[in-house]
């Protein structure tokens, strides 16, 4: 099983790191965020189109397969992808649009507006089925929702490669990969 080994945010208010270690979450990745700034993008609309991303804005991010970094960055997002059944194309590209085009970096004045662009930033992709968790019946969850393990890498894949025509340096996590 992968695991959550360390995560520190910064408050720009306090100055001092928080830290949380030992939490399953299906990888291990380290991250130092700025502010603790995280955004949810989620979508219902036509149907059951529910892609997920969780978009971390961090200062250094890094994933761990096997003991080994599969992928790691300095200043930018760490994304966590979650496929859901019905996504498709259209949907990656109007995600990974959206995600150039926010605005959750701090300007000179402290206020959040820039964008990743702005900040010369980079982005560590990490394929995560476990947003589409369903705990609403019983103690074990459900992933009902979730996208089959083909038509998940598929557009996780897909992901990728429209992320590296909007962005400077993508990494990425290796797909289902067992911890």
């Amino acid at each position: 099983m992968q695991r959550l080994e360390k995560f520190s945010s910064e408050s720009s208010n306090k100055g001092r790191a928080n830290e949380t270690q030992g939490i399953p979450l299906g990888f291990t990745f380290e991250a130092t965020t700025q502010s603790g700034l995280t955004k949810c993008i989620r979508t219902a609309d036509r149907g059951k189109k529910i892609m997920k991303l969780v978009i971390q804005r961090v200062n250094h991010a890094s994933v761990t397969v096997e003991g080994k970094v599969t992928g790691e960055i300095e200043k930018g997002y760490l994304v966590l992808l979650g496929v859901g059944q019905g996504d498709d194309e259209s949907m990656v590209e109007r995600y990974v649009k959206k995600l150039h085009k926010l605005r959750i970096f701090s300007d000179e004045e402290g206020k959040i507006n820039r964008s990743i662009e702005d900040v010369g930033g980079e982005v560590l992709v990490v394929s995560q089925f476990t947003l589409y968790a369903d705990c609403k019946k019983g103690n074990r969850p459900s992933f009902t929702q979730a996208g089959s393990p083909a038509e998940a890498e598929r557009l996780y894949e897909y992901f990728l490669e429209e992320c590296r025509k909007e962005f400077g340096k993508v990494e990425h996590g290796i797909f289902g990969a067992e911890m």
